[in-house]
């Protein structure tokens, strides 16, 4: 089996690579468009994923778009998808996922992550630490949900958008593209795209 590529290196790729070392998988490069100066992991740098050479040297490798931004990791990833297939999914061992959730690829469920029967999930997802998302629920590509949300069930939520840390959606609800939801929010209403919303109960900014 290949190694693992990071694409991106800060923050969100050290949960990656924690995710990966769960499942007992090897992380060995990391691509950034200058070399890093912090490597806790002691990774090789490839160079920068926009350089022809440097896609060549990355087809040795499975890759994963460890980048924590909604529309750059979907840039990026598009990118590398038509040049290298599909990245991998990082599954953190103690995550509780049902065997009937649909998901495609590039996505990350990080630890104590619980997600319930029938949940489909596109591409380029994250599902950050300790979030639920119950039954029946629609996560769009490269939305993000963050650690210890709670989307009740059959909750949609659209293409890009970002749940703060432990916000609440109301079962039903439906949030549309590019939304931004703030920390600690309470959502008992559909959201139209491109709003940003705070609040217990919700409000727009």
């Amino acid at each position: 089996m290949k190694t693992i590529a990071l694409i991106g290196y800060s923050g969100h790729a050290f949960v990656a690579f924690e995710i990966f070392f769960s499942q007992g998988m090897t992380v060995s490069a990391y691509t950034e468009k200058e070399e890093k100066a912090l490597n806790p992991y002691s990774l090789k740098w490839l160079g920068d994923e926009n350089d022809e050479r440097v896609v060549e040297l990355l087809k040795s490798y499975s890759y994963f778009v460890s980048i924590g931004d909604n529309a750059i990791r979907q840039k990026v990833s598009l990118h590398l998808i038509k040049e290298l297939g599909l990245p991998e999914n990082a599954l953190h061992k103690t995550a509780i996922i049902s065997r009937s959730m649909d998901a495609g690829s590039g996505n990350l469920f990080a630890p104590r992550v619980v997600i319930n029967p029938l949940v489909k999930i596109g591409n380029g997802v994250i599902c950050n630490t300790g979030c639920i998302i119950e039954h029946e629920c629609i996560i769009g590509d490269y939305a993000h949900i963050a650690p210890g949300a709670v989307l009740c069930g059959n909750v949609k939520i659209g293409e890009g958008t970002f749940v703060g840390a432990n916000s609440v959606i109301k079962q039903g609800v439906t949030i549309g593209k590019n939304v931004i939801i703030g920390a600690g929010s309470v959502i008992i209403k559909d959201i139209e795209d491109n709003k940003k919303v705070v609040g217990n109960p919700q409000r727009f900014i």
